[in-house]
């Protein structure tokens, strides 16, 4: 089958790219080049998404990729949006799972978020903190038992605070799906509804129930179709 492109994927909050493997294998299929956006281990110094956004396009540059469609999820949102501001002529498709940064969650969810990257917690209190920032009700947080990566989480974190948010929020392209879920508790499904209103009043917008934060792990299928009918085989 004759390639259709590159998708990079860019995962959330101290988490590994790999949690995009559920839907990988559909995009493949499809005929797209997938390229997973490892985060650093570490980051020494002064830190702003402006500066991950310089590096992720480094490693792209590493990997001989020109142009690419981007998909950032929760933090990767964040991120992706900023590498469109900056770089926006490489990017041919801007896509934004559970989207955030604008219509805050109840402040007692950051709690519970902080807690996620105490890795040294009892498993079941461990997991009570994931089901509660990352999960639908029903829905199984064992499959994030791991991968939390606090160091990440922590420079992360930082280069959020440190990047205003009117240099990233209204960053779009040509072509942009939203998919929201409305059961995420750390990006309530305004957030989508007002950067389409506001920023992208041509996006796809796409609202995905019976999921929260975590989206991937809880509804791949219907992720993965979304991408598919949006982006140009």
């Amino acid at each position: 089958m004759p390639s259709s492109g590159t998708i990079v994927l860019v995962p959330s909050l101290g988490r590994p790219a790999t949690d995009f493997q559920p839907i990988v294998p559909v995009l493949e299929s499809a005929g797209f080049r997938t390229f997973l956006m490892e985060p650093r281990p570490t980051w020494q110094g002064d830190v702003t998404l402006h500066d991950l956004a310089a590096d992720a396009v480094s490693q792209l540059d590493a990997a001989g990729i020109g142009s690419f469609h981007l998909v950032g999820h929760a933090f990767g949102n964040r991120l992706a949006r900023t590498i469109t501001a900056d770089f926006n002529i490489r990017v041919e498709s801007l896509t934004l799972l559970a989207a955030g940064g604008l219509v805050e969650p109840d402040p007692s969810l950051w709690v519970h978020l902080a807690k996620c990257f105490e890795t040294g917690l009892p498993d079941e209190e461990h997991l009570t903190h994931v089901r509660a920032a990352f999960f639908a009700p029903g829905n199984d947080p064992s499959v994030w038992r791991g991968g939390w990566m606090p160091e990440v989480f922590r420079y992360q974190s930082t280069a959020v605070r440190s990047t205003p948010r009117d240099d990233w929020w209204g960053a779009s392209v040509p072509r942009v799906l939203v998919v929201q879920a409305l059961q995420d508790a750390i990006a309530p499904v305004g957030n989508g509804r007002r950067y389409v209103a506001e920023s992208a009043p041509h996006a796809r917008l796409i609202e995905i129930d019976g999921a929260g934060h975590a989206m991937l792990p809880e509804k791949p299928a219907e992720i993965a179709r979304a991408i598919l009918d949006f982006l140009p085989l």
